[in-house]
């Protein structure tokens, strides 16, 4: 493993890992710098059938470069239309690598306001496709910064995206699609392995301790005995990463790109 790396190539790499489990041609929605990236080290590691869009509706036959391209050629192998893109929703192997605004205890993700529905005091993109993505695929999380404000303590502002609130279904079950895997952060790593799909520390980033991530959590975290450090980038990694951001893109996840391993 590499001892010179950043946080941002660290969370790429614990992200990738989201993918470890997955069946061997999962369809995978990589929204955002890291998402992308970490689908990349996934794909060119252990996980080769991934199937990519190429960010419009094209299944891309690699990874497709993050940031400016120039005339870079983007290999294609198939196409999903407008209409097509449902049925893979609905029915699809696909898992949505996302990054919502707030989620709460439930796993329930907002993307679509900060403050009342009624009277908000910022309006951002809308519910988009998270309610059919969360009620049918897997779906992962990513929040560049883990605070209260995002993690929050009461339930989101507004219900985006379902989780785990047998409150909010008619009959207190489920729905049968209902799979959220994953939240990386700049400070860890949490699942949904938790009692009833409680949210848990999954691993803690190189200096941080669960005292800090619960510190900065709107809810109580699961503690198990045992957190490991999360597992620091393979030199094999962080050529992946170069190569499918040679304009240093990841340098813009984490506010001041800091290193991955915190000064003692």
């Amino acid at each position: 493993m590499s001892t010179d790396y950043t946080l941002a190539e660290l969370a790429i790499v614990a992200a990738s890992e989201i993918f470890r489990d997955e069946t061997p041609e999962v369809f995978a929605t990589l929204i955002g710098t890291l998402p992308k990236l970490a689908g990349y080290v996934a794909k060119e590691t252990f996980l080769p059938g991934m199937m990519m869009s190429d960010g419009i509706y094209y299944l891309a036959a690699e990874p497709v470069p993050v940031g400016p391209r120039g005339d870079y050629p983007i290999k294609k192998e198939g196409r999903i239309g407008y209409e097509r893109v449902f049925t893979v929703i609905a029915k699809g192997n696909r898992h949505a690598f996302v990054g919502p605004v707030q989620v709460d205890k439930y796993g329930q993700m907002n993307l679509s306001c900060i403050g009342d529905y009624a009277a908000p005091k910022v309006t951002m993109l809308g519910v988009r496709g998270l309610p059919g993505n969360t009620v049918n695929n897997r779906t992962s999380m990513f929040f560049a910064s883990h605070n209260k404000r995002a993690l929050v303590a009461e339930e989101v502002d507004m219900v985006s995206g379902a989780g785990y609130n047998p409150s909010r279904y008619p009959d207190g079950k489920y729905p049968r699609g209902l799979d959220h895997r994953q939240i990386v952060t700049n400070l860890c790593v949490l699942d949904f392995e938790g009692p009833d799909h409680a949210i848990r520390v999954r691993s803690l980033h190189p200096g941080v301790t669960f005292e800090e991530v619960q510190e900065n959590t709107g809810f109580d975290l699961v503690r198990p005995n045992n957190i490991p450090e999360t597992a620091a980038p393979t030199q094999t990694q962080l050529d992946i990463i170069e190569k499918y951001d040679p304009h240093n893109m990841r340098a813009y996840i984490f506010k001041d790109n800091p290193p991955g391993r915190r000064a003692a």
